[in-house]
């Protein structure tokens, strides 16, 4: 096999840490995956995990890829690395944890973070964002709090990771920079906020463009890892801006919908679009355009818990049935803040199923119906959606949905391959690396896979689902959850 210039995507997730290597053509040439300590939860709604783990488990990944490629890892011409949004690190002046990460779901620093809301209204109204009980703005004040003059910097993820393999301090993308108080839209942290909760700007890092350099690689990671010294170290994003880039949906116009246990809906626009209710906010565009998106509490937990080998029977059953001969909103928890926001909203059912296979076909019809609500909503906000709409998720795997979701929307559903958050982070390490920008990168390395699965709609069941769509939203409108725009 001939040593042809790969990248290195980095995913430090929740749970583990796993790492692709793919070349210029999207070709995966090796991935390996090293587990992470269990987050410690406790009172006061903390949530933190040993941040000395990370640098060794993504050593560990790294060395069983670079020592699995033909030329032992010198070939590797770039790595970005991807984390979960908003997990932070106290640091002394060397970048060395003072404590324990702050994961992205602690919410000890909620009442922080209502300070800020109201400190940085405007800011933040601007922004069309709101700073949310787990935001880690809010928990960066908390370190001050805690370690006192021993606090010289509060890192994210991927600048630990950055640190360690360049030997120095690197930029925070603006991205994982987003929930800790970054404002992109004007370029700057938000100064009056800090200023007002009494906390130095000095602690915070540079801020830079996701896909740009931040360093290259140094003698001690290059021995530790397998990677070339001098190899470029690209900024990546956070794990659900990478995952939607991985889908290939770079350009204005595109959106994918990510159907996991709930359902998100993320695209580009080339405006920054403020959405009155909340219920959507932008990550800037590692080209200065904007990721609009939004998540439901509706999505793939609406089948329940059955076991996929259940799931995969019904959805073959649902196939053959045919539209639901009943309505239902398959929302099994306690409101909903995507594509409307309703504190009060709760599932419901309009009529009584057949059977099984009717429930479950009507489960289906009730996701690809709150889809269509988040694309109308999108595109009533003044954002384009163009083409087909990517596909991703656990949810994208079923045939049935894929052709009840392309009907409903009356557009393609096309099926991404590898929509995972390493995958992402490789796109931003081949920008400007293997290709010219993220938009050649997206093209060559997700469009020429080849195996992308595009379903179109079904003609024979639009006219049923259309009028099927139409008493499920007149329905939310009279139980006033949805407004009548």
């Amino acid at each position: 096999m001939s040593s042809r210039p790969v990248v290195i995507g980095v995913d430090v997730a929740t749970a583990a840490v796993r790492a692709l290597c793919v070349d210029g053509q999207g070709r995966v040439r090796g991935e390996a995956r090293e587990p992470l300590p269990e987050p410690v939860r406790g009172p006061g709604g903390t949530s933190e995990q040993d941040a000395r783990a990370w640098w060794p488990a993504v050593c560990a990944a790294l060395r069983r890829i670079t020592a699995g490629l033909p030329s032992y890892g010198r070939e590797v011409v770039a790595v970005a690395v991807s984390a979960t949004s908003g997990t932070i690190v106290p640091a002394d002046a060397d970048g060395g944890p003072l404590g324990p990460a702050l994961m992205y779901d602690d919410r000890s620093a909620a009442d922080i973070n209502a300070a800020a809301q109201r400190l940085g209204a405007a800011r933040w109204d601007a922004l069309g964002l709101t700073v949310g009980p787990t935001a880690a703005l809010g928990r960066a004040v908390r370190c001050l709090h805690t370690h006192g003059p021993a606090l010289r910097q509060v890192l994210h993820t991927p600048e630990v990771i950055g640190r360690a393999l360049t030997g120095g301090p690197v930029p925070a993308d603006w991205s994982h920079a987003l929930k800790t108080g970054y404002d992109p839209r004007a370029g700057h942290w938000a100064e009056e906020v800090f200023t007002a909760l009494g906390f130095p700007l000095t602690l915070l890092p540079r801020v830079g463009a996701p896909g740009t350099e931040a360093g290259t690689v140094g003698p001690a990671a290059a021995e530790a890892t397998g990677l070339p010294v001098g190899c470029s170290v690209r900024l990546g994003m956070t794990d659900g801006c990478a995952g939607q880039l991985a889908t290939g949906a770079v350009a204005p116009g595109q959106f994918v919908g990510v159907l996991g246990t709930t359902y998100v809906l993320k695209g580009v626009s080339t405006e920054l679009v403020r959405d009155p209710a909340g219920a959507l906010y932008s990550h800037r565009h590692p080209d200065g355009w904007w990721l609009p998106g939004g998540a439901s509490n509706t999505g793939g937990e609406a089948l329940g818990p059955l076991p996929a080998p259940r799931i995969a029977a019904l959805d073959r059953a649902a196939r053959e049935r045919g539209p639901a001969s009943y309505i239902r909103y398959p929302l099994r928890r306690e409101g909903e803040r995507f594509p409307f926001v309703a504190p009060a909203a709760r599932g419901f059912a309009l009529g009584g199923p057949a059977d099984e296979t009717d429930a479950h076909r009507a489960a289906l019809e009730g996701v690809a119906f709150v889809e269509r609500l988040a694309v109308e909503r999108v595109r009533r906000l003044g954002i384009p959606v163009s083409g087909p709409l990517y596909a991703a998720g656990g949810g994208s795997r079923s045939p049935v949905w894929s052709a009840i979701r392309a009907t409903v929307l009356d557009r393609p559903v096309r099926a991404a391959e590898r929509a995972e958050t390493a995958f992402g982070a490789a796109l931003l390490a081949a920008s400007g690396t293997l290709h010219a920008s993220l938009a050649e990168s997206a093209a060559a390395m997700t469009g020429r896979r080849g195996t992308a699965a595009e379903t179109d709609p079904v003609p024979a069941e639009r006219a049923a689902l259309e009028d099927a769509y139409g008493r499920f939203v007149t329905e939310l409108r009279r139980r006033g959850w949805l407004d009548g725009g």
